[in-house]
């Protein structure tokens, strides 16, 4: 195999796969990415966990086609550092980068040990990228980080055929996001699949500048994939579902609170700085004449008292929250302003970006109880 190739063309299609790498692989060949330029003028860079495959494929001058599989993470640390055009070669046991006056040679992993990669299912339909992006990383921050509950650390996506939308939704049993994007173009029935939270993000962000990205909803336990214009990511789907979240958010409301996100996001990591422990509560007092009242710490430890203006329609309440379970959803939000809906200072609170209907996001807050 010898071939050339533009720098960032290189260092761009490493990086993307190398993230699919694990980190403690579970056999060796798996720590590799496999170099594939025997497409004609291509070279295509491929990496694989069992669970995840990314797939991309970047413009080639190829001299002599082949195959190789060689150290990922060391190939994607040499690639960034590379300048100009960066020539490969190939011998029996070694690939040697060559790049103005640097030199580098690496071992190979053994070919014919390397797992057959799997290939998605049949498109399902088309979404514009950054749409789809930002409604992952939206409701991304509800994901679970308890392996122990597997299903906690997906992102549900359920499409309805006769709405026209797909709705994407996550949880760690505090708090609950759920975001609704059209979809009309999709011609396949009612389906949903959960997906791992972090690989999905993953995936998004990688696809993100792209014009449209389409996808493949699997069957339960199936691949889900995602692909842009050069990219290709499988994501084995989870099995399970995530709770039904449409009785637990709340319809009416009996206090409403608009705020401006940047004063109050400013407010709490403010006030926060003082709770000896890191989940301690922020209290958010909200009061009939146009002041919130923010609140951390108690008794002999050290205290914090920050206000901001708001909006109150309805009586004055006090509510106490993680803070930053609060963060991340007033960071989620994409308005200037945000709408609190509260039916009682112990019940879960819904955050939407004010004036937003119920296809923007949503978020779900459970509440700390306080104690006197």
């Amino acid at each position: 195999m010898q071939f050339t190739i533009d720098h960032a063309d290189l260092a761009a299609a490493v990086g993307y796969a190398a993230r699919t790498l694990p980190s403690r692989p579970p056999v060796p060949v798996l720590a590799g990415l496999l170099l594939d330029a025997t497409g004609g003028e291509s070279l295509r860079v491929r990496a694989f966990d069992y669970e995840v495959s990314a797939d991309t494929t970047v413009p080639t001058t190829v001299t002599t086609p082949g195959r190789a599989l060689v150290p990922g993470r060391l190939l994607a640390d040499i690639t960034a550092t590379l300048r100009g055009a960066v020539h490969l070669d190939l011998d029996a046991t070694r690939l040697t980068l060559r790049a103005g006056s640097a030199r580098f040679t690496l071992p190979l992993l053994p070919l014919e040990e390397y797992p057959t990669l799997p290939e998605p299912g049949a498109i399902t339909g088309t979404l514009p990228a950054l749409a789809f992006a930002e409604a992952v990383s939206q409701v991304a921050c509800a994901v679970s980080r308890e392996e122990a509950l597997p299903a906690l650390t997906g992102v549900s996506l359920r499409h309805d055929h006769e709405a026209g939308t797909l709705t994407l939704s996550a949880t760690d049993r505090y708090r609950y996001a759920v975001r609704t994007v059209p979809w009309k173009d999709a011609p396949l029935p009612d389906t949903s699949a959960l997906v791992p939270g972090r690989a999905l993000l993953d995936a998004v962000k990688a696809v993100a500048d792209d014009a449209t990205v389409d996808l493949a909803l699997p069957k339960r336990g199936g691949l889900f994939a995602l692909r842009g214009g050069q990219h290709t990511t499988t994501i084995r789907a989870l099995d399970g579902e995530l709770p039904k979240y449409a009785s637990l958010f709340p319809t009416e409301f009996a206090h409403t609170a608009t705020v401006e996100i940047a004063a109050l996001k400013a407010a709490v990591q403010r006030v926060a700085l003082v709770s000896p422990k890191k989940d301690g509560p922020v209290r958010l007092t909200f009061t009939g004449d146009g002041t919130l009242v923010l609140e951390s710490g108690s008794g002999d430890g050290a205290q914090a008292l920050d206000a901001v203006d708001t909006a109150l329609n309805g009586d004055g309440l006090t509510i106490a929250f993680n803070p930053a379970f609060l963060l991340d959803g007033l960071g989620a939000l994409t308005a200037e302003s945000v709408d609190f809906g509260f039916t009682s200072s112990t019940k879960p609170a819904v955050l939407r970006g004010h004036g937003s209907d119920d296809q923007t996001l949503r978020y779900l807050l459970m509440p700390i109880r306080q104690t006197d």
